[in-house]
């Protein structure tokens, strides 16, 4: 009786062709273009023709192996455990449609979280669900497609809890669609959109910092045993301005104390150094911040720090907070701080001078620059904003969630 292959094609085995055939099934691609061309051989006229009929293999494949047989040119494999040259076989989709990367890239961005700590990024889409939106784009592919254009692309599949730093919002997804909207909407623009924030306080001293680095054997660097504050110089607290258009970066390394004050000085200070040079017509300026800290949204005194920022500028400052609990998906997060703690792993932070010089030293594949400028200002704590000034504040309310969303205007 005929097998279910054999009545597909139409053609009909011998028994001693059956075995055969099974023996056939166990071989790499490799060694059945070999084996068949020696058959065809073997067979002689019509022999290429019946083989394809019963296995399945093109013809021209089975002539390239009895070529290969015929005029002993049959080497091994390129490497062991490959059946194929690299670079051999059917193109991969993004190489073939170099938009599937760029429509891959654009979708990540609005859904990316990374670790400021290291090159750690996730994202919160999964691939299934990503595959359907590039389908959905123009770009048809499969869900293991686009896992190999993550992990290419430096992501890894994290646990949820590594996703969710608390309880979530019902105004998360909402508030992200916003922000989104916003960058995207200011980009096409041509006005500045900063991405901002306050990076881990490092104590300033002979202390240990963790990572590796090279040196001569057997001279590692000494430090202290002890991490404590008292023996060091003091703490240095980087806040950090990066540009999401220019890929470009500005840290002020403050001494004190992380405030409003400190935090709006932080900008201004990007805006004196980079900004008016790179913006010199903007009429409005954009901040994507988290929901707590020097820059929370319940803190008065950070805006009234941004309305004497708009006003010195004269331009509006309008403001985006991320949702509790998702600082991770900070742009500036992953895409800056993480460089800047690759950049100094391993080596301990002596002295203020050493801390500027390794944040302005950092570079990445991407071309991203990062300035940095150290603040001696003594911040104060505990400045009070009383109810006369934070009613002088020209405070303009988003369409939605106006804690989360709102603008200063410029006064007089």
């Amino acid at each position: 009786m005929a097998t279910r292959r054999e009545r597909k094609r139409g053609t009909r085995a011998s028994p001693p062709e059956r075995q055969w055939l099974k023996l056939l099934g166990t071989l790499n691609e490799f060694q059945a273009r070999l084996c068949l061309g020696q058959r065809a051989l073997e067979l002689g006229r019509g022999g290429i023709s019946r083989l394809a009929a019963l296995t399945g293999m093109s013809r021209p494949t089975i002539m390239r192996g009895a070529a290969e047989i015929a005029g002993g040119r049959a080497v091994a494999p390129p490497a062991p455990g490959r059946s194929r040259r690299p670079g051999a076989g059917r193109k991969r989709v993004e190489d073939v449609e170099p938009r599937v990367r760029r429509e891959l890239t654009r979708i990540l961005d609005e859904t990316t979280a990374g670790d400021p700590m290291s090159l750690l990024k996730w994202t919160n889409r999964s691939t299934r669900n990503i595959a359907a939106e590039l389908t959905r784009r123009g770009c048809p592919v499969t869900a293991p497609t686009v896992g190999r254009c993550l992990r290419e692309l430096g992501y890894s599949l994290q646990a949820n809890v590594k996703s969710r730093e608390g309880p979530q919002h019902p105004d998360r997804d909402a508030q992200f669609r916003y922000i989104n909207q916003q960058v995207k909407r200011f980009l096409r623009a041509g006005e500045p959109v900063l991405s901002v924030d306050t990076k881990k306080k490092e104590l300033v001293g002979p202390f240990r910092n963790p990572g590796r680095t090279w040196r001569p054997r057997g001279q590692p660097e000494t430090v202290l045993l002890h991490d404590f504050p008292h023996l060091g110089d003091g703490k240095a607290i980087p806040y950090g301005a990066y540009d999401l258009g220019r890929n470009e970066g500005f840290v002020n390394v403050g001494i004190t104390h992380d405030t409003a004050e400190f935090a709006v000085e932080s900008i201004r200070r990007w805006w004196r150094l980079l900004g008016k040079r790179a913006y010199p017509h903007a009429t409005r300026l954009l901040l994507c911040a988290d929901a707590g800290g020097s820059n929370g949204t319940r803190l008065r005194a950070w805006k009234l720090h941004l309305q004497r920022l708009a006003d010195a500028l004269a331009i509006p400052v309008s403001v985006c907070h991320y949702p509790p609990g998702t600082s991770k998906w900070n742009k500036i997060e992953h895409r800056m701080f993480a460089f800047i703690s690759l950049n100094w792993k391993g080596r301990p932070l002596v002295s203020y001078q050493t801390i500027i010089n390794l944040i302005s030293g950092t570079r990445t594949r991407t071309g991203l620059k990062i300035k940095a400028a150290l603040d001696t200002t003594d911040y104060e704590t505990g400045a009070q904003v009383s109810p006369d000034e934070f009613e002088r504040l020209r405070l303009r309310p988003g369409a939605i969630q106006p804690a989360w969303n709102y603008t200063l205007l410029p006064r007089g």
